[in-house]
């Protein structure tokens, strides 16, 4: 079974899950494991990244949660900011409703990953068995060492590093990743280089296909692991079993 272990709805014109849902079909992918989207509007990226546009910084997870229910097809991860003195209970009251994990942005919200309240998170996702996904910052505190020392404070959390860290090659997340047992790598808008060493040096076991939708399409991003020179057991892992794993799927 194919998993999307990495895409975002949102109530938008782009991102709506009726759409996603066709898009999955299309792409003969079973599963996928949505996050709330359009925090920030993607088609803009390079307007948020100059200052001219602010994230929407309230995670429309209601919208995951109706989506999850509308289709067997689809998981659901919800997203806290982890400077709200409130977190840890909406987390708890999240994962109760039947959020299978927690996505974080710290470009989104200003946090880093050292701080306290991001502490007291990956201690009730360990405690709760459910992995922690996020993308870097790229600012002091939100880099792949910050979240390595996370991924090492907590080691009976899971911890799920998107876009295989992020940049043409980051050796240091790939590195991590095979230093780590709780430190897994996605594989969405990484470079077909990147993932092919990565998996070389980390093994199949901790590479997780996602496709980063809408940004991009998961065709596109699913032909990058089927180019990969791996063998039947390996490409499952990637596509599916190491995220069934991690969310505890049947």
């Amino acid at each position: 079974m194919i998993i999307d272990a990495h895409a975002h709805v949102s109530p938008t014109t782009y991102g709506a899950t009726e759409q996603y849902l066709k898009v999955l079909r299309q792409s003969g992918i079973e599963q996928a494991v949505i996050c709330p989207g359009a925090m920030l509007d993607v088609r803009k990226m390079s307007e948020y990244v100059s200052g001219q546009k602010k994230p929407d910084a309230v995670p429309k997870n209601d919208y995951v949660s109706q989506s999850v229910q509308s289709s067997p097809m689809l998981i659901g991860m919800a997203c806290v900011d982890p400077c709200d003195p409130q977190a840890v209970e909406k987390l708890e009251q999240y994962l109760e409703q039947g959020f299978r994990g927690l996505m974080v942005s710290p470009l989104v919200h200003k946090f880093s990953f050292p701080d306290d309240n991001m502490a007291a998170l990956a201690t009730l996702c360990g405690e709760r068995g459910v992995p922690i996904i996020s993308h870097n910052g790229w600012r002091p505190g939100a880099n792949t060492a910050d979240y390595v020392l996370l991924a090492k404070k907590f080691p009976r959390t899971n911890f799920i590093l998107e876009h295989m860290g992020a940049l043409p090659t980051d050796v240091e997340a790939a590195n991590a990743a095979a230093e780590l047992d709780n430190l897994f790598l996605e594989t969405s808008l990484g470079s077909y280089l990147h993932v092919s060493e990565t998996v070389k040096k980390t093994g199949a076991s901790k590479v997780i296909f996602g496709s980063e939708y809408p940004l991009s399409h998961p065709a596109l991003e699913l032909q990058k692991v089927f180019l990969l020179p791996l063998s039947d057991r390996e490409r499952e892992q990637i596509l599916g079993g190491n995220i069934r794993g991690l969310l505890h799927l049947a």
